[in-house]
């Protein structure tokens, strides 16, 4: 009778434990609602037929409220998500900081060496890799092929700001709705000062001199915002001071951009089946000044897992498969070769079918110019192209680009917003302690 009550009992323990093991794990994933995340959600099947035992779910968020959420979350230790999506600017400060789950231990499939150096460099903290990279991705200009033909002009491989000023002249018919160029206007760190701090770098601005004093007061930050809000009044789009990347993408589509300066991800989307300029899009790198520098960024979109989620083993078994070489050999069976999460592997530009995209060349070529440790003309105390590695720099980013839209919009001038700049940032950074 005993042994058979401890029979029975063995193998209730048994099934119990099984149970466990095939017990579903529900993950939450914060998201950008950019088109390379949306098309992951849309293929998620194929996790879910080798991980039946995990459930994801997903919160999709604009950039700047994905920004403000994840940072208060994990800046609290809320919990609320298991994976976030954080960005080349975030990685070294919250790994620093011990607030980033090491994904060293990754599976050996993964081929961590695989990972292009520059975005495994910014990616990595005292020897750990604290966030796996879904795509990287430079600036460069996209233009259509069809109105510089018309306009008599021909885009230089690697054009200059003043032949960008005359084909966007050459090129704008308001009274057709065609706009010479399309920039970012929308405040935000992320939003339109990544494209003018890049911007700055290539016309011999920078944030900071050695001492940390804030330059907004000298010439080349002038010159760098009297041409863009130039560029930008007689040749840009109505209510620019309210568009970021997808505004911008949106009207590139739509045909009534004639140039478009950002991110190289964009490429496949302008050309993509959703735009009805697919097959008159050409490409060429960030332009200069003759200075040395290009007004390119550098920039990765990454899955990260915060320290202290109860779900780490579930959080990297999705980020090694969302991240994975397998991942874009299934984008590329499903949606083909120009759909691929560009710019984080070695092997994805080595592959002779992924070189045919007419962008490929383009977007791996304006990655590896781009040097976050010498991102400006002169020397500089901190890193990053179009951001200040610094954890202020989330604040006072974005206060300067809401300074700077608003000039966009014709709310102030140059001058008065730059002023606004040097007065605000030098006190932000007295505060903080960098100024003495």
């Amino acid at each position: 009778m005993t042994m058979t009550y401890r029979a029975i009992l063995g193998a209730t323990v048994a099934l119990t434990l099984a149970g466990a093991a095939l017990a579903e794990t529900t993950i939450t994933v914060a998201t950008v609602n950019n088109g390379d995340m949306i098309r992951m959600q849309g293929l998620m099947d194929a996790f879910n037929a080798k991980h039946p035992d995990i459930k994801v779910e997903w919160v999709t968020l604009e950039e700047n409220v994905l920004r403000q959420k994840v940072t208060t979350d994990i800046a609290t230790k809320g919990g609320q998500f298991d994976v976030m999506t954080i960005g080349t600017y975030e990685a070294p400060i919250w790994g620093k900081q011990g607030w980033l789950v090491s994904l060293n231990d990754l599976p050996a499939e993964y081929d961590v060496d695989d990972l292009l150096p520059a975005i495994r460099g910014g990616l990595t903290v005292d020897g750990n890799l604290v966030a796996a990279p879904f795509y990287g991705e430079s600036s460069m200009v996209m233009y259509r092929t069809d109105l510089m033909e018309k306009a008599g002009l021909t885009m230089p491989e690697a054009p200059t700001w003043d032949f960008i000023k005359e084909a966007a002249a050459a090129m704008t018919d308001k009274s057709n709705e065609v706009y010479g160029i399309c920039l970012r206007g929308k405040a935000g760190w992320g939003e339109n000062m990544a494209f003018l701090s890049a911007m700055s770098n290539s016309f011999g601005a920078k944030w900071f001199d050695m001492d940390w004093k804030p330059q907004f007061d000298q010439q080349p930050w002038k010159d760098t915002l009297n041409f863009y809000l130039d560029l930008m009044n007689n040749y840009g789009p109505p209510g620019a001071s309210s568009n970021g990347f997808n505004e911008n993408l949106a009207l590139f589509q739509q045909g009534k951009c004639g140039m478009w300066i950002d991110a190289t991800v964009a490429a496949s989307f302008v050309t993509g089946k959703d735009s009805t300029v697919a097959d008159k899009v050409g490409f060429a790198l960030a332009p200069d000044k003759g200075l040395g520098k290009r007004g390119n960024w550098l920039w990765a979109w990454n899955l990260a897992i915060p320290a202290g989620t109860q779900k780490e083993e579930a959080a990297k078994a999705f980020v090694a498969w969302a991240t994975s070489k397998e991942y874009l050999a299934l984008v590329a069976e499903k949606e083909g070769w120009a759909n691929v999460p560009p710019g984080t592997r070695t092997s994805l530009y080595e592959n002779p079918e992924y070189a045919k995209i007419p962008f490929a060349k383009m977007t791996i070529d304006s990655i590896n110019s781009a040097d976050p440790t010498k991102p400006t003309v002169d020397p500089v105390p901190y890193v990053g192209v179009q951001f200040v590695a610094i954890p202020e720099f989330q604040g006072i980013g974005t206060m300067v680009g809401q300074l700077f839209s608003a000039a966009l919009a014709g709310s102030s001038t140059a001058d008065e917003a730059l002023a606004q700049a040097q007065a605000a940032v030098t006190q932000e950074m007295t505060r903080a302690g960098y100024i003495k």
